[in-house]
């Protein structure tokens, strides 16, 4: 809508951008502008160890790039506690964020910007022409969500979605699927068994009246065709019987 023009960088297997990775694409396009970082990430789950983010910052440092940190997963990151790049370079990060997945406050539709104050005058100026308010119910709820009182309350379910996680993770390995291990969110990004090739899309239409948890990993961009994106922010229960709906879908295409 800005006019902007987009690179794509492909970051598979490991699903995150490296600093020699960002340096190279920094050189290919010396008139970039702008980053944008998802972490823990939608669709693969990968997430930066502290040690990882501090040497991608420093590079980040050398240049004028203004980050667009999308960190709504941030709590649930399994690993290491989340730290944010605007920790680490205040001055060039806009950290969005929301309590869509921290608190299961998804409907109440109640997010935030935060960044450098300059910036965040002019969007301001934006967003006032937008969009009038949220409704007062929901900033209520999300106040006591941000207070000292709410504050650990994706605790209990961060400790749910590693066991969900793990047992997913198990069903698709015994049938043939191969995935980096999620770090953070409630997403596994898994690589097709040999035996379907790399058409993602028709996998998952085929799949589709056996167990409907499967996004065709090729809608994610280039990088993505024969992998496929499973959510596993669903109730054990109903987890463990799509476990075995693709385990027997896979079994018969033998």
């Amino acid at each position: 809508m800005a006019g902007l023009n987009v690179v794509l960088v492909n970051t598979a297997p490991a699903y995150l951008l490296t600093p020699q990775l960002l340096k190279t694409t920094l050189a290919a396009h010396p008139d970039a502008k702008g980053l944008v970082l998802n972490y823990p990430s939608n669709p693969t789950g990968a997430t930066y160890t502290h040690a990882q983010l501090r040497e991608l910052a420093a590079v980040i440092a050398d240049t004028n790039l203004l980050v667009l940190s999308d960190e709504i997963y941030a709590e649930l990151s399994y690993e290491e506690k989340h730290i944010s790049l605007a920790h680490l370079l205040p001055s060039q990060t806009v950290l969005i964020s929301g309590l869509s997945k921290s608190h299961a406050m998804t409907g109440y539709r109640i997010g935030y910007l935060a960044g450098p104050a300059p910036l965040m005058t002019l969007a301001g100026k934006m967003h006032q022409f937008m969009v009038t308010t949220a409704a007062s119910p929901m900033m209520k709820a999300a106040e006591e969500a941000l207070s000292p009182a709410g504050a650990g309350d994706a605790e209990a379910m961060k400790k749910v979605y590693q066991q969900r996680r793990d047992l997913m993770m198990a069903a698709l390995t015994q049938v043939g699927f191969s995935a980096p291990k999620p770090a953070g969110a409630f997403y596994i990004f898994a690589k097709l068994p040999a035996k379907f090739g790399e058409d993602d899309v028709q996998f998952v239409y085929d799949l589709a009246e056996h167990a409907r948890l499967l996004v065709p990993g090729s809608v994610f961009g280039p990088g993505g065709e024969g992998h496929v994106r499973l959510s596993y922010a669903a109730s054990t229960k109903n987890l463990t019987e799509a476990a075995q709906r693709i385990q027997r879908f896979v079994a018969q295409k033998e």
